[in-house]
């Protein structure tokens, strides 16, 4: 019996059957769509049906009924799927805001979708739970060179066997130009023509529900794109002109004709869960989304998106830069009901221990163990303290919080392009302690999530490209210059004269993956291989709760992490991304064996198979060798 709820199929009324969602068009069974927008700045609106949809020789022109608070809307018998249409203004014909697809780009008419006509095979999928993910970002445009929902389809079956759990894919809404990284979207219904129809995208998330793995989007609600956005010609309250934002005027959700804006948006997140059968939502920099609602807008829209996933369990996870816990927490306990938190902080000591380099936003780390520990038990490092970077405190406290709360990675879209060449981590790291740092991200207690090509260590670049008009385009790099400008070494004149042009299609050529590297770079991914699966099938990595686990530093730059389990069963990861030691005396009681018996190496990331040196005995009589750039996991064995 099918999972999803039968309202997730809007052509499945008469026309005076109630809407599903507040705006966009829906298209009827018996045929016919009701068409509906937002338009307060209107006296009238129309729609425009036909293949032209602008000229009225080749048009179906239908006036809208005016609504109270703004909106108009009509049934249209004439509509149907694969027509084209606008809406025509006093100003002027636009696409739909709320358009399912745009065949020619944001400028050009919208078209309707019928979302009956795929046949969907998952109906025994259940979705995914908040504890045991392994997530994977993903960048259509890149992650294939074809750059399709189709050619990323082909390579699932690989990532299943990897053993990846949940894909993260970057922005699909619609932009303008041929290529970007989907953050300027403007077309939030839309997913962009440039990867293929709306169903490829259905065809690639039932593919990845067949072989097991969930599929959730990354969705832009903190501004919308400069170009293509005609919001504006619709209403002026979209925006909340009193607040600005990192990109100009905030949106709107808590000022002056508020409500229609908040439900275009939480009818977004409705509208992905139930008609793409998506498994969650990443929601971007939501530190600039602002408002003083009695309710947030996040916590109404991560209960709408529940809503919508029926019986389904669905995955909400936020970028937040002020690291605010209360994303995390539940309603019950004021929070807002996310499931788990970007943690930059791991990544930024990891950055810190692998390359040594302390400048711009990692100027707070120090790369030590005890930053790598904190991080395991409690999440966050800075829940509250004064943080330099910023010259303010940092964080709110977040120690009731369970480690599959905070989702850690070494590598993403964001933190691989802020560099001079785009550089992966790989290339700037010591191969032994990136090992080690692997290790540790896989096997330690929160959500792990890797960037697409992290796990054959790709040589492909992951850079800043655009494609926008010639003026747009030189404010845009401009602004991405001076971000960049502080790092020290990227702000000099030399550097600055080396950097990408985000425009070139060079550039995003580069940041294609060549799979042919999975055989080339075997034996890091073989590493990544074997940890994901010592993850998924040990009954401790991965699956301990707050409490379960304990860790301590061994040194400045080596760790130890111990899961309780039962009967002594327990397990020991030591981690070392600096010199070789002696730990002698050993004052550390997690290091102590199980009554009884003593520790016994199950795994090592120096295995020769990793292209490592091979492993000595860490115990012995004399004591612990902590071998350099390396990490074990111990198991106990009864004497």
């Amino acid at each position: 019996m099918s999972t999803f709820p039968k309202e997730s199929h809007p052509q499945d009324h008469s026309a005076a059957s109630p809407r599903v969602y507040a705006v966009g068009p829906e298209l009827h069974s018996n045929g016919g769509a009701h068409f509906r927008v937002w338009a307060p700045a209107c006296k009238a609106v129309a729609v425009v049906l036909g293949q032209e949809a602008t000229q009225a020789s080749h048009s179906i022109r239908h006036a809208l009924d005016p609504e109270e608070d703004g909106y108009f809307s009509a049934f249209v018998p004439a509509a149907a799927a694969g027509m084209t249409y606008r809406f025509e203004l006093g100003t002027g014909a636009f696409p739909d805001p709320a358009s399912r697809f745009q065949p020619e780009g944001p400028h050009g008419p919208s078209q309707l979708v019928d979302n009956l006509a795929f046949p969907w095979t998952d109906h025994d999928w259940k979705g995914v739970s908040k504890e045991g993910q392994i997530i994977y970002e993903m960048h259509l445009g890149t992650f294939t060179p074809e750059g399709t929902w189709a050619a990323a389809a082909a390579q699932l079956p690989e990532l299943a066997r990897l053993g990846i759990t949940l894909l993260e894919i970057m922005p699909v809404a619609d932009f303008p130009g041929r290529r970007g990284w989907g953050y300027d979207g403007v077309d939030l219904f839309a997913p962009t023509r440039l990867y293929g129809k709306p169903d490829d995208m259905r065809a690639f998330v039932n593919e990845a529900h067949r072989l097991g793995i969930g599929v959730m989007l990354d969705v832009v609600y903190n501004h919308l794109g400069p170009n293509g956005n005609y919001l504006g010609q619709y209403s002026k309250y979209y925006f909340h002109h009193k607040r600005v934002s990192e990109w100009g005027d905030a949106l709107n959700f808590d000022g002056e004709h508020c409500g229609p804006v908040r439900e275009f948006f939480c009818s977004n997140a409705e509208y992905w869960i139930r008609e793409f059968h998506l498994d969650g939502l990443r929601l971007d920099a939501t530190q600039q989304i602002f408002d003083d609602s009695e309710e947030h807008i996040l916590r109404e829209l991560a209960r709408r998106a529940r809503e919508a996933a029926g019986s389904r369990t669905i995955y909400l996870v936020a970028e937040d830069e002020t690291q605010s816990s209360k994303l995390a927490r539940s309603p019950s306990k004021d929070g807002y009901g996310l499931d788990s938190i970007w943690n930059d902080d791991f990544h930024h000591s990891a950055v810190v221990a692998l390359t040594g380099r302390r400048e711009a936003y990692f100027t707070d780390y120090r790369g030590w163990a005890q930053e790598f520990i904190a991080s395991a038990k409690w999440g966050f490092l800075y829940q509250g303290q004064y943080y330099q970077w910023q010259k303010k405190r940092r964080g709110t406290p977040c120690l009731d919080l369970e480690p599959w709360n905070f989702v850690t990675f070494l590598q993403n879209h964001d933190q691989v392009a802020n560099s001079l060449w785009g550089q992966r981590i790989h290339n700037m790291a010591n191969r032994g302690a990136l090992r080690a740092l692997t290790a540790l991200l896989l096997l330690g207690p929160n959500t792990p999530m890797l960037f697409q090509g992290q796990e054959f260590a790709s040589s492909s670049r992951f850079l800043y490209f655009t494609d926008h008009d010639a003026d747009l385009a030189a404010c845009i790099g401009e602004g991405r210059v001076k971000f960049l400008e502080q790092f020290p070494g990227i702000a000099t004149e030399k550097a600055r004269a080396v950097l990408s042009d985000p425009q070139s299609d060079d550039t995003f050529k580069k940041c294609h993956l060549d799979f042919s590297e999975r055989q080339k770079n075997e034996e890091m991914y073989r590493l990544h291989q074997d940890l994901i699966h010592l993850r998924k099938n040990d009954p401790l990595f991965g699956k301990v709760r707050r409490g379960e686990y304990d860790g301590a530093p061994l040194g400045r730059s080596a760790l130890v992490l111990r899961c309780f389990g039962k009967e002594q069963n327990d397990r020991l990861l030591i981690v070392n991304y600096g010199p070789a030691m002696d730990f002698d005396p050993a004052p550390e009681p997690l290091l102590a064996p199980v009554a009884g018996g003593s520790w016994h190496l199950h795994w090592s990331s120096e295995d020769p198979s990793y292209g490592g040196g091979g492993t000595p005995a860490f115990e012995s009589e004399e004591n612990w060798i902590v071998p350099a750039m390396s990490a074990v996991v111990l198991i106990p064995s009864k004497s």
